[in-house]
């Protein structure tokens, strides 16, 4: 019930009409071969003005109290406040760690345009899966070269639109795609995606894509037999990944894969690192530890004229959205020994916690108006607006007593959560967003 709903309404923000490659070119306004240094790294004024970006001196949490005695905000209604200086914030810690690894946003995350375009405006490329994402990325101005089409396993019409597009890189890890691309579009700029262990990832991705090592020389005997290019390999250690080793391991395999492309006379000199890196320092693992074992290492085993890359997502955007939710009903379950309480609030898990199913989220409620200290707690259990008993955000939660109208937030709710929302049950899909712009002071205290 739950999958068929939101496979009804996925849709992208800012849906674009398909492009051609003469528009494309014309639209253009970044070339890939700027250095990150010579950039300003800012949010740009057209996404500014588009999207009303409010610059503030408070809080998400202030931002939202204040909002809500705004006469002009839908009362009752949940709204998202996007902070676009937190992704800001996450390009420059990621050319300070990861100077020589060119990050490709893989949009499947969250596709919202303010964060497109403002990634795209510091040099940032994209990682796409599908032909409406590659066509979002175009729209947006972005040149074909920096595009990867990232996903092993393509639709026909989908391979003839990319080539139709100039988007030369693609993935693949099975001898029928090299089959199908030599047949689509054999010209093509292709990277061999490995199999890795993603036992300490959140969620696995090497039962459905990735080459076995094993495997490798047979594809690459057979992409030479095609007359194909491979220039070079790519990895996926799994989103939400726990494990530094993983990173290692994943690395020292593609290096392995390296020197078996040449004795099939590949010269290879391109390295995709892949995703799994967390959007922030309380996933279990941060960010900088992964950096620091990744980047030596990629020093070590493959050589400057390499390229590096890899395809973040949550890392960018998790923490860059606050949800502010509402209770909208409630009910007492007496007890002798002590009352429980449900609460309806307006999203659930058809809306922004879909991430509870399909990113294995466990999302925090958090007080807008908090209590004392002392105050008495009680067992909860809290529920999306939607006729489904499956709607629900959190059983046995310890908070306060609530009343209805009484608002609460979630933070860090920027990853995989409103790409994958549907209106099922005649509910907004996609909560009201506020875009704003906080000072770096109050990013590093919050």
């Amino acid at each position: 019930m739950l999958a068929t709903a939101l496979a009804q309404e996925t849709r992208m923000f800012d849906a674009v009409s398909p492009i051609t490659v003469q528009e494309v070119i014309e639209s253009t306004q970044l070339k890939r071969d700027v250095r990150p240094e010579q950039r300003n790294i800012e949010v740009p004024q057209d996404v500014i003005n588009k999207f009303e970006v409010e610059q503030i001196n408070m809080t998400p949490k202030e931002f939202i109290i204040n909002k809500l005695r705004d006469e002009t905000h839908e009362k009752g209604e949940s709204f998202y406040v996007c902070d676009l200086e937190k992704v800001l914030d996450k390009y420059r810690q990621w050319t300070r760690f990861l100077p020589r690894v060119t990050p490709f946003y893989a949009i499947k995350c969250n596709p919202n345009t303010a964060i497109i375009k403002t990634l795209a405006s510091l040099g940032v490329n994209f990682d796409c899966a599908s032909k409406a994402e590659i066509q979002q990325i175009l729209g947006s101005g972005v040149a074909p070269s920096r595009i990867i089409y990232a996903n092993p396993t393509k639709m026909k019409s989908h391979i003839a639109y990319a080539k139709s597009c100039g988007v030369e890189m693609m993935t693949f890890d099975n001898s029928d795609e090299l089959r199908k691309i030599a047949e689509c579009y054999p010209t093509a700029k292709l990277v061999l995606r490995i199999i890795t262990d993603d036992s300490q990832s959140i969620c696995r991705f090497s039962t459905k894509f990735g080459a076995p090592l094993q495997v490798c020389p047979k594809l690459l005997a057979l992409a030479k037999e095609l007359n194909l290019n491979v220039i070079g390999i790519s990895f996926h250690v799994g989103s939400g990944c726990m494990s530094v080793k993983s990173f290692a391991a994943a690395i020292r395999s593609a290096h392995q894969v390296f020197q078996e492309g040449e004795k099939h006379g590949f010269n290879f000199s391109f390295l995709d690192l892949g995703g799994g890196w967390p959007g922030t320092d309380d996933d279990g693992i941060t960010f900088e530890e992964i950096a620091n074992c990744v980047r030596p290492l990629v020093d070590e085993l493959f050589p400057s004229h390499v390229e590096v890359i890899a395809e973040p997502g949550r890392y960018f955007v998790a923490a860059c959205q606050t949800l502010a939710v509402s209770v909208f009903a409630k009910r007492t379950i007496e007890s002798e020994e002590k009352n429980s309480f449900l609460y309806y609030i307006n999203d659930g898990v058809y809306q922004s916690f879909n991430c509870i199913f399909f990113d294995h989220n466990t999302p925090t409620p958090l007080l807008l108006h908090e209590r004392e200290e002392s105050s008495e707690l009680f067992p909860c259990t809290i529920f999306g607006p939607t006729c489904d008993s499956m709607d629900c955000i959190g059983k046995d939660i310890q908070m306060p007593e609530l009343e209805v109208d009484e608002w609460l937030y979630f933070k860090n709710m920027g990853a995989y959560t409103v790409a994958a929302a549907s209106a099922f049950n005649g509910f907004r899909s996609h909560p009201i967003m506020y875009y704003v712009q906080t000072p770096l002071v109050n990013i590093q205290n919050n």
